[in-house]
C-alpha cells in the first residue's frame, strides 16, 4: 500500500513537468509580417519578420496572436500573416517566390480576394472603380499614419480593428 502511495506521489511530482506547456511555434506565410505594439490594424509597427521564419505564439486574442520573434522583439501579428504549417522557401533549385502581401492575406481572410472582386464588377458595371484602383496603389509610411491617427485622436475599436 505504502509503495503504491509512494508511486503515486511520484507521479503527482512528475507530470506537470512533462505536462509543461511547450511555446507554439508559427510560421510567417507572407513576404513581411508586421509585428505590432496592439492587436489591431491600426496599431503602431514595431518591427517585421520575412517570409518563412518562424515566431513563437505567448497567446492568442481574436485574430491576433502575440509573438515573440527570433531577435526578442515581442508584439501582435494577424492570424492571416502566420501557419502551423512548414513555410517551403524554396521550390526546386531556384528560390520561391511569396504570392501575396500581408495585407492582400488579411482581406483575404475576410473572404475578398480578386475573384470576388471581379465578381463584384461583373455584377455592378455601371460602378466607376476608378477611384477604388487609384486608392489602392497608395503607399502611406507607417509613421505618416500614425502621426494622422494621433493628431485625429483616432483610438482602435475594443478588441482591436479585425
Amino acid at each position: 500500500m505504502i509503495r503504491k502511495l509512494a508511486i503515486l506521489l511520484g507521479l503527482l511530482l512528475v507530470l506537470p513537468v512533462a505536462g509543461a506547456a511547450v511555446p507554439v511555434r508559427m510560421n510567417v506565410q507572407v513576404q513581411s509580417g508586421q509585428i505590432r505594439m496592439t492587436p489591431t490594424f491600426l496599431g503602431k509597427v514595431l518591427g517585421t519578420v520575412s517570409y518563412g521564419v518562424p515566431v513563437a505564439i505567448l497567446q492568442a486574442k481574436g485574430d491576433w496572436m502575440q509573438v515573440k520573434s527570433a531577435q526578442g522583439q515581442v508584439g501582435w501579428m494577424h492570424k492571416s500573416a502566420l501557419t502551423s504549417k512548414r513555410v517551403s522557401m524554396t521550390a526546386g533549385n531556384a528560390t520561391a517566390k511569396s504570392a501575396a502581401s500581408s495585407d492582400e492575406l488579411a482581406l483575404a481572410g475576410k473572404g475578398f480576394n480578386s475573384d470576388v472582386e471581379r465578381e463584384f464588377k461583373a455584377k455592378n458595371k455601371n460602378l466607376n472603380f476608378a477611384a477604388v484602383d487609384r486608392m489602392e496603389k497608395l503607399k502611406i509610411p507607417a509613421t505618416e499614419m500614425q502621426t494622422f491617427l494621433q493628431a485625429g485622436a483616432v483610438k482602435p475599436a475594443e478588441g482591436g480593428v479585425q
